[in-house]
């Protein structure tokens, strides 16, 4: 991997402000690549050009519990409080005036006014009496293991049942980001040591944490006894119906059943039974493969790749003998255990393979757990898997196996409107509002594949592939998928999807109406009678993201787009006590210029699809893992990647400390950009701004 940036493909290609460089380090480039999914979904291609045939395949390898965080005493930090753009929302304790969006170029938190915010954990923070305090001149993959790791996204506390003022925090840590982590002489010298820091710097961080009072501000226990760190390298176990199949089997590992660590892990949830989901995201950009075409599909390429991984373990590509099936060991929900730090993760391969956002889980009326996940790639799909087992309420042990077996199914969306209504330009149907039906189908039922010419471990692994023939519904990059825990219904994100009805690429469909979609929308879905387990169902568009101020394709439900917040890029949700849906985004400073941020929505009355920003982000940021504690007066973020388009000697942010001595140390002490989780809290002490 290279430090400088003449070598990042999107250098000079990306709108606006989303910087290269977190193309470069979160998703490979991946817009700067052939699409994955080449599939026209009307037959399945020959053989001879997808190489799927049983004897081809096998051949290739002869919630609903809140989200909250944990605090650390650290210096005051400058904040910035916008102007004023919309009244005071109503219908949730959590009360503020919606903030003006903020420029891109703004390295500050922005909050509403009665609010601050404090960091609570930061990148390097020690987990462990024996993990040393985070120095950058001193750092090493031994260190790393024991600090909170890097590019933090999902987090949530698991509050301990009879307390409520302890609790056991899990966060995941997505990728990492060298340009801001090295000293560029450093790296050059410590290539291999590097590698295995931000392999270190990678998976989980599992942190007990404590409050004096309910409603109090969370701090970690360092040292506690459930804390955790999760890795590149910690053993998984694989279960389901795909677990000992031929694909998964290495030279490390002939049994199919046993994979060291997990990469990419994005958003995620908690179940029922207190475990947590996490979805492998981008894991194509770590692997070098084999040239084939179930590779291409994932976007794994026979080329060297840009972390240079595989010059220090020789699991990370294919080209090594006995490692072909490596890659397809990745691209799983994960489950882990926060409870026990002795147990062994899982990867379940009953949810399928692909480029999981997350997994969101559901309790059906007949007690089978339904999940939700999907799968973050443009022009890809929307999953859901229902057990064959029940939920049994106080039967942990029982119900931590439910993953491990049931269907699959892939979504297909129709529209209701005249194909001549939905042009491109995304203008609202003459009936009203973008809406339709749709159906389940499925991939793997009552223990079966449902997909002609592939078994269940073929469509577990190449799970893509399934849904291709199956004929599924290409989106604009589903990330999200999280049901209401007030009403039931499914919201998804569509992130964007700049390829949509252009040359050689899917045109518009009701579900993704909008050519060239650079801001994103939101559906709303809603199965067959509320049932979770129902195969039928209908949708409508919630929101078409972007600034209704310059652009005309814009729709907020109908509510007047001259009072809302504009919005771009939807990727992670949430919702508060009374129902009201938040969206964090991905992707603002790059398509309507302003920092990320986190915007509540009203879904229902005369307000339906009101757009309400809550807080921004400081420059290069992404906003991750919402969690609203509006009884609490709190709202969490994790802040991800700040200072991303920086580099380690000319940072462009200095998030959380602000303390302007960019890689350089004092007092075993860096100042700089860190990954970090923010709480945002009411402002009982007047500080006001604390610049």
């Amino acid at each position: 991997m290279s430090l400088t940036r003449t070598f990042l493909p999107m250098l000079g290609h990306t709108r606006g402000n989303r910087d290269a460089a977190t193309c470069h380090f979160k998703c490979g480039n991946a817009c700067a690549k052939d699409v994955c999914n080449t599939s026209t979904n009307t037959y399945f291609r020959d053989i001879a050009d997808t190489a799927l045939s049983r004897r081809s395949i096998l051949g290739i390898g002869a919630a609903a519990s809140a989200a909250l965080v944990i605090g650390v005493d650290t210096r005051s930090a400058p904040v910035a409080h916008a102007d004023t753009i919309i009244a005071p929302n109503g219908g949730s304790k959590l009360r503020f005036t919606a903030i003006a969006p903020v420029p891109r170029n703004r390295d500050a938190m922005t909050v509403p006014e009665g609010y601050d915010w404090a960091p609570i954990i930061r990148w390097g923070d020690p987990l462990f009496n024996h993990a040393p305090k985070f120095n950058i001149a001193k750092q090493s993959a031994k260190r790393q293991a024991g600090q909170f790791g890097y590019n933090n996204d999902y987090l949530n506390v698991i509050v301990d049942k009879y307390s409520g003022r302890s609790g056991v925090l899990v966060a995941n840590h997505e990728y990492t980001n060298e340009d801001l982590m090295f000293d560029p002489q450093w790296f050059e010298a410590n290539k291999a040591e590097a590698a295995r820091i931000a392999m270190a710097a990678h998976g989980f961080s599992v942190v007990e944490v404590k409050r004096a009072k309910s409603g109090g501000p969370w701090s970690y226990i360092r040292g506690g006894e459930r804390n955790r760190r999760i890795t590149a390298t910690t053993v998984f176990a694989i279960d389901g119906p795909a677990a000992g199949s031929a694909l998964l089997q290495t030279t490390s590992d002939p049994t199919g059943r046993k994979v060291l660590g997990t990469l990419n892990n994005c958003a995620g949830g908690t179940t029922p039974w207190g475990t947590v989901l996490s979805g492998e995201e981008n894991f194509n950009q770590y692997f070098r493969g084999t040239g084939s075409a179930t590779d291409a599909r994932y976007g794994i390429a026979d080329e060297a790749t840009e972390r240079g991984w595989e010059d220090v373990d020789a699991r990370f590509s294919a080209r090594n003998p006995g490692y072909k099936n490596e890659a397809n060991r990745f691209g799983w929900i994960v489950e882990i255990d926060p409870q026990n730090p002795d147990s062994v993760p899982v990867k379940h391969t009953a949810l399928g393979r692909f480029k999981h956002e997350g997994a969101n889980v559901r309790i059906a009326d007949d007690k089978r757990v339904v999940a939700y996940s999907g799968d973050d790639e443009r022009f890809d799909y929307v999953y859901k898997f229902v057990s064959a087992k029940k939920y049994r309420r106080g039967d942990r042990r029982h119900n931590m196996t439910l993953l491990s077996a049931g269907d699959l199914y892939v979504a297909r969306f129709s529209g209701n409107s005249p194909a001549p209504e939905i042009d491109g330009s995304a203008a609202v149907p003459a009936d009203g509002s973008f809406d339709g039906t749709g159906t389940w189908l499925p991939l793997v039922k009552d223990g079966a594949s449902m997909i002609q010419g592939m078994s269940v471990e073929e469509v577990l692994i190449y799970t893509r592939l399934a849904g291709d023939k199956a004929g599924a519904t290409k989106m604009d990059r589903p990330e999200d998928v999280e049901p209401s825990p007030v009403t039931g219904k499914l919201y998804i994100a569509l992130t964007n999807n700049t390829q949509r009805n252009t040359a050689g690429k899917a045109s518009v469909d009701e579900a993704n109406p909008r050519t060239r979609n650079r801001d994103g929308h939101v559906i709303e879905l809603t199965e067959r009678n509320n049932d979770a387990t129902a195969t039928e169902f209908s949708w409508n568009i919630l929101l078409v993201a972007g600034d209704p101020a310059t652009d005309k394709s814009t729709y907020f439900s109908g509510y007047p787009k001259e009072k809302v917040s504009p919005i771009s890029c939807p990727d992670n949700l949430a919702f508060d006590s009374k129902g009201n849906l938040w969206i964090s985004t991905d992707g603002q400073p790059g398509t309507i210029g302003y920092c990320d941020a986190l915007h509540k929505v009203t879904l229902n009355g005369e307000e339906r699809g009101k757009v309400e920003q809550f807080l921004a982000v400081p420059a290069g940021a992404e906003t991750c893992g919402p969690l609203v504690h509006d009884r609490d007066g709190s709202v969490f973020v994790s802040v991800q990647h700040p200072g991303e388009g920086g580099t380690f000697n000319e940072p462009i942010s200095f998030f959380p400390d602000y303390v302007k001595t960019a890689g350089k140390t004092k007092r075993g002490e860096v100042y700089g950009p860190r990954p970090s989780v923010v709480q945002v809290f009411t402002d009982t002490k007047g500080r006001g701004s604390r610049k």
